[in-house]
């Protein structure tokens, strides 16, 4: 079977068989038990985290009413990282938690820049993620500043239905901004007949 990284990466870029082998040799596997951390707040992200299987959420506490606002999930083939955190070696400001057992492949920062420097081409991979990241968040803010909690969650479901399969409906209500009751309601009123 083939790496999954290595599929990813070869959708955007041509890879030779040695330039497969150099990617593999800087990446490690991790197992993460359900509601164990991949990052904490307050710790710098030491990582970049491409998730093999299984599911994380990245969230952070809420210091006026003590709630979980979850910020992203990241399922198979997904990346589960703090951005900022890990290119400036900075303490991150929010949580990564497992959400079932989850699979990642790893790579430190001074490996990670290593490599990019071993296979220049890498940064047109890296490059194309970021842009496809940084979209979807310029999505759901304007989701969220134009978008009714209603037309959030059907637009949810429908680009993200894989998620809504595998995530308990409390954490979608926290991710959409919303009561978990309130998502019941909204579910209910679009339940197929």
């Amino acid at each position: 079977m083939k790496n999954p990284l290595i599929t990813s990466i070869s959708k955007y870029i041509k890879l030779t068989s040695e330039e497969e082998n150099i990617i593999k040799s800087f990446w490690t596997e991790k197992t993460l038990e359900k509601g164990e951390y991949l990052l904490r707040n307050g710790d710098v992200c030491r990582t970049d985290n491409f998730v093999v299987n299984g599911t994380l959420k990245a969230f952070y506490i809420n210091a006026a009413t003590g709630t979980e606002e979850v910020l992203y999930f990241a399922i198979e083939n997904w990346w589960a990282t703090d951005i900022d955190s890990f290119q400036k070696q900075q303490p991150s400001i929010y949580n990564i938690q497992a959400i079932e057992e989850t699979e990642l492949l790893q790579i430190r920062y001074d490996s990670f820049q290593e490599m990019l420097k071993q296979i220049p081409k890498l940064e047109r991979f890296f490059r194309i993620i970021l842009e496809n990241y940084l979209g979807s968040l310029q999505r759901r803010i304007i989701h969220n500043n134009v978008y009714d909690a209603e037309q959030r969650y059907l637009d949810f479901i429908k680009n993200y239905p894989k998620i809504a399969d595998k995530v308990p409906q409390y954490l979608i209500a926290s991710y959409l901004g919303v009561t978990p009751e309130f998502l019941s309601r909204i579910r209910k009123k679009h339940k197929p007949s």
